[in-house]
This record gives structure tokens, sequence and C-alpha cells, in this order.
């Protein structure tokens, strides 16, 4: 007997308040379908469902394309009830639903189209792993991540609206969002509030406000632009005035928040013992994003399969006999963006000195480039590189090093 007549085939299509999941063969026969609703009392009717299709000797397989999300509570619960859980890309049910002449949508065909690709690519599907402290940490980079892209927002505004205020605002601050600066607009947030302010009163306010870092010079130069700038007040100026302080107040909100997340980041991975940011160019937000993406490292056999899911290792496209390998666009986009960026990191030359911020990446790129490979091409052996070290570092728990010979060459 083939061990794929072994299973029987479940497919679920996840929604935020009910699951379809459908159930085939080995043929590709459809046996039943079930709708249930997203909560863990409801679970039991899709296991006890499936049971009267299992036959002695068979055990049931279902695949879930979302275990970090709609289908975590699922994922979870089939898990601790043994039973076997595998992780579908979404990217390849959506190619099966596609390669039909007719294409069509439907919970059900979707979840059939799960079940299907379940089915023909059994070996080659991850395990689902949803781990609660994976998941947590996922959680939080998507916090961080959510108040990262709001701050920028914020800031934009703030440019905006002190442009009305100070014509050349930007020569007030290096940094518009520096803790001297927000400061400053907080308490002065349009020029007509520092009349009469002498440039003694100024300079140790700013003094005050970024721990001594501000001269009397740079209050000087602050009163010289507003003067040189005239009068900007306008009418309901008191409401505009509360506009700005309104923005700093929420700028600054955001920023404790992201530091408060960022804590939380540190204990959460300080569980899990990795040394990830022992690499140059991973500090903490990077070794977590990289671990929530990753997940657990147990569940990928090689790096060859890590590089897959995060679509680094390159695609043939050939016929009749000719033809090359391409860059792939599948996989897990978020990782390899993470990856490009670490990459694009461990090949550049620090302004200063002019030494290669990583000696062993900067050679390695710069010999695949004499080898005839374009900057592009060289960076994705870069990132296909990191795979390697990133996987046996998460692997075994260890550290990074540089070799004895890069190592001096850095010294």
């Amino acid at each position: 007997m083939h061990y794929k007549q072994k299973h029987i085939y479940i497919g679920v299509d996840l929604h935020k308040k009910t699951h379809t999941a459908v159930v085939i063969n080995c043929w590709n026969e459809k046996l039943g379908e079930i709708t249930f609703e997203n909560k863990p009392a409801a679970f039991d009717e899709l296991t006890t469902y499936v049971k009267q299709f299992k036959k002695r000797g068979m055990t049931p397989v279902y695949g879930l394309e979302d275990v970090g999300g709609y289908g975590r509570a699922l994922a979870v619960y089939l898990l601790e009830n043994k039973q076997k859980v595998k992780e579908v890309n979404s990217a390849l049910s959506y190619a099966e639903r596609k390669s039909y002449p007719t294409t069509q949508k439907s919970d059900s065909w979707d979840a059939e189209c799960v079940a299907k690709i379940l089915l023909n690519k059994l070996d080659m599907l991850p395990d689902a792993n949803p781990q609660d402290v994976y998941w947590t940490i996922g959680q939080l980079v998507t916090r961080r991540n959510g108040l990262v892209k709001a701050l920028i927002s914020l800031k934009n505004q703030l440019h905006t609206q002190l442009s009305y205020h100070y014509p050349s605002y930007k020569k007030f601050f290096s940094d518009i969002d520096g803790k001297c600066a927000l400061a400053f607009w907080e308490k002065y947030p349009a020029p007509h509030l520092l009349e009469g302010v002498s440039a003694e009163t100024l300079s140790a306010f700013l003094r005050k406000s970024s721990n001594n870092a501000c001269s009397t010079r740079k209050a000087e130069e602050i009163l010289a632009l507003v003067q040189a700038d005239g009068d900007t007040t306008r009418k309901y100026q008191e409401q505009r005035n509360f506009l700005i302080q309104s923005h700093v107040r929420d700028i600054q909100f955001k920023k404790k928040e992201i530091a408060y997340v960022e804590e939380e980041l540190g204990r959460m991975m300080k569980v899990l013992d990795f040394q990830l940011e022992t690499m140059p160019g991973i500090d903490l937000v990077t070794a977590s994003s990289l671990v929530a993406e990753i997940g657990d490292i147990n569940r990928f056999a090689s790096a060859d399969k890590l590089a897959r899911f995060a679509g680094i290792a390159p695609v043939n496209f050939s016929s009749g006999g000719k033809g090359t390998n391409q860059k792939s666009r599948q996989g897990n986009r978020v990782l390899h963006g993470l990856f490009y960026n670490l990459a694009v990191q461990q090949v550049q030359v620090s302004k200063g000195s002019k030494k290669p911020r990583n000696p062993l990446f900067y050679e390695y790129f710069n010999r695949k480039k004499e080898e005839g490979k374009t900057p592009t091409q060289a960076l994705v052996c870069v990132m296909r590189r990191l795979v390697n070290i990133i996987y046996g570092m998460m692997k075994n728990k260890t550290a990074f090093r540089l070799p004895e010979k890069a190592e001096k060459q850095a010294s």
C-alpha cells in the first residue's frame, strides 16, 4: 500500500467567524464538507465529523493556510489532540485555483484546493507548529511595526504643521522629533510665544531639555532664524498651536510605547536563548523579527528548506534544453525582506573608516561579482549564505564568529 493511501486529507478554509473543511481521499475524491464556528468549543465538530471517514490504519492530515492568525486556535487545538497538521502556503492554493479552465471562488472550493495541495505535496509542506512563544514574539513585532508606522505618519504631519509656523524650522534641530526638539515645539509651538524671551532664558530651557547638549549659541541661532522669518501669526492661532502640541504629545506617547514593546521583546527573546545579536547588523528588533517569521527552526530539516520558505532559493526556468535559474518571487516575502536588508548591511563600508562592516561577506560579495554575477545576483548569494548561518545559529543556539582570516582583515 502506498503511504498516501494511509491518510485522509482535510483542507480548511479559514475565516474570522467560521471555517469550512473539505475531506478528500488519496484518489482526489471528495468525501465530505463541514462548516463550523471559529471557537474552541466548536472544534470538536470537525474532529468528530472526520472520524466517520477514517478507516482502520488511516491517519487524518489537516492543511491550514494561516496558523498564526484566524487558524491559530484551530491549529493549537488539533496539535493538542495529537492530530497531524501541515502549513499550506497561500501561494500554492492560489496557483491550484488558477490551474483549472474555469476559475471558481468559494469557501468550499478554497478548502478543497487546500486539501488537494495537501495530498499532492504532503512531503514538501512544513509541519504547523504554532508555539506560544513564537506567536507572542510575532504579536509584539506586529505591535511595534504598527507603532513605528504611526510614528512616521505623525512626524510627517508635524513637519507640515511646523512649516506653517516656522519657515526655517528644519535649521533649528538636526531631528525634529529629538527629545530637545519635542520639548521646544511643545513649549513654543509658534514664534509669537518667543517674544520677550532672551537667549539666556531659551538656552537654559534647551540645556535642561537636552541634558546640557544644547548651548547658548543654539538659542541665539533659533532666535535669529525666527526674527528673519517674520510674523506668521494668523487667525485661530491658539487652535493651530494646539495642533502642534497634540502632535508632540502623540509622538512622545508612541516613542514610550515602542520602548515598552522592545523591553517585552527583550524578555521574550531571553526565553529562547538565541544569540543572533552577536552577528553584525542584527539588533534586538531584527533578531525578534527573524524569529517571529521563522518560528521553530526544527520544523525545517535543512537550511535549503528554510531558503525555499523565504523565497531565496533560485527557481529553474527552462524549455527544450535551454534555460536559466531565476530569482524566486514566492515564499515568505517578509522573511525575504529581512534577509535582503541584512545582506545589504553586511556588504556596506563604514563611512568614516572606509572599512567593511563585515569583511567575510564584503569579500564574498566582491568575489561573486568578479565571477561575472551582477550586484543583485551577488547580493542574493550573500542572502543565501546568511540563511545557512542564521539556520546554524538558531539550530545550535550559538554565537556568530568571524573566521580568523576575516578577523585579521577587520583589525
